[in-house]
């Protein structure tokens, strides 16, 4: 079975490796030549954990290919996977632009039967649009040629997208028909088998689900943000309090940590493009927009803190951050809240010095040489005014205290990510602030 996958970024590459080591014969068409180039010589363009084996592996078997023709990686394919952007637009929907481009190509360029399945987060309604581009197309060559559509939302985190694709708690798809359904089925097979699930429904469904997800997932994370601020205020600990609610089996432990917000490429983008989508058919979804604003609010805390600790007099402060993507595992820059607090931190007139283990080269790309990129975290540390700890990477878990203390102007540490035992940093000398601690 021969598949196709228009668009190599997180998605459309982790989607293609995964199929293909499945034993999928798999082509990815990409319009970025340089980064096809790259893919050929089975280097990607995104730091994600195990992907780089699994894509060389399967460059080596010849059962993934790259292209920059959509012409020539449709070719004998029975199934197209449309993995490309739907990036925000200005009033924050979604951009479905890229996704509209694919299916006219599609339809210019297939020559039999073939099932068009939407992997891009989009919104409910966007299956329709894609159909009727697909056939305007037929229609101008004359063609009679059949085609299904189909929705197969993507439910990976960054930093083991490979781990989720292969072993995923369930597979949404929706069909409108049954030569769909058999197709997908297919395709699937090899997970099934072991046991994973295949959720079949309707295409409107398939496509709410995907942002569903997203939105309680971001829901969590700003209730819990919302709940810990509130601790610090009338003295209770956040910590005790997640364990607490946690250990309720109809809540769950997952996604109640606090700290300074979500970021990444999915919840900010979705929990956006779902209240536009509301705000189109006339409702407003006044839960998710007070989940948007706690995030941004959030992102700003430790900065506060920061203010507040220094009585407002940090111009010309040295502030070390230990971490800059927006989550461990992953060079993803995108809404992170390092962005957000090195913007507020240069114009109040501080500098700033970072490290991050995977992210600096992205990080650097998006923002330049306003701040300078560290070796290590000591380095960060050296004649720095404060630590804020903004991403809990692996490496930061466990520093040599006295090392650090050594080498910072105050030992302040601004703890983002409630990582670092407080009662241990106090007793070393250190003056010590979480999120919603006592």
């Amino acid at each position: 079975m021969k598949i196709t996958i228009v668009g190599t970024g997180y998605v459309g590459l982790v989607t293609g490796t995964c199929f293909a080591e499945m034993g999928t014969d798999v082509c990815c068409v990409d319009v970025n030549m340089e980064k096809i180039s790259a893919l050929q010589r089975g280097v990607p363009p995104i730091y994600e954990q195990g992907l780089d084996e699994l894509l060389k592996k399967n460059l080596q078997k010849g059962r993934i290919s790259f292209t920059t023709s959509i012409e020539q990686g449709i070719e004998d394919s029975e199934v197209v996977f449309c993995a490309v952007g739907t990036p925000p637009d200005e009033d924050g929907s979604a951009d479905l632009s890229y996704v509209l481009e694919v299916a006219r190509e599609v339809g210019q360029y297939m020559k039999s039967y073939m099932l068009v399945v939407t992997k891009s987060t989009v919104p409910v309604g966007t299956a329709q649009k894609v159909r009727a581009a697909i056939q305007e197309e037929l229609d101008k060559r004359g063609s009679k040629l059949t085609f299904d559509v189909a929705s197969n939302p993507e439910f990976l985190k960054e930093g083991s997208a490979v781990k989720d694709f292969m072993y995923p708690d369930r597979i949404v798809v929706g069909i409108e028909s049954e030569r769909a359904k058999e197709v997908m089925n297919r395709l699937y097979k090899p997970f099934t088998l072991n046991g994973h699930p295949v959720l079949f429904m309707d295409i409107a469904s398939a496509e709410m689900t995907k942002y569903a997800a997203n939105s309680m997932l971001a829901t969590r994370i700003s209730f819990m943000n919302d709940i810990a601020n509130l601790c610090e205020l009338v003295g209770a600990d956040v910590d005790s309090v997640r364990k607490g609610i946690g250990s309720d089996s109809r809540i769950g432990s997952k996604f109640l940590y606090p700290g300074i917000g979500y970021g990444g490429s999915c919840f900010p983008k979705d929990v956006k493009a779902l209240v536009k989508t509301a705000e189109g058919k006339g409702y407003s979804m006044k839960v998710l927009k007070a989940v948007e604003e706690v995030n941004q609010t959030q992102k700003s805390l430790l900065v506060r803190k920061f203010l507040r600790h220094f009585d407002g007099k940090v111009k010309g402060k040295t502030v070390a951050f230990w971490g800059l993507a927006f989550k461990p595992g992953t060079d993803d820059m995108r809404e992170a809240p390092s962005l957000v607090m090195i913007d507020e931190l240069l114009k109040a007139g501080c500098k700033i010095k970072g490290h991050d283990p995977i992210s600096m080269t992205e990080c650097k790309r998006r923002i330049g040489d306003v701040i300078t990129y560290c070796h290590d975290i000591y380095e960060a540390a050296d004649g720095a005014d404060a630590v804020f700890l903004v991403t809990e990477w692996n490496e930061f878990r466990v520093p040599e205290w006295e090392r650090v203390k050594k080498h910072l102007v105050s030992p302040v540490i601004f703890d983002g990510r409630n990582l670092y035992d407080r009662e241990e940093l106090r007793k070393a000398g250190f003056i010590y602030y979480g999120v919603g601690l006592k």
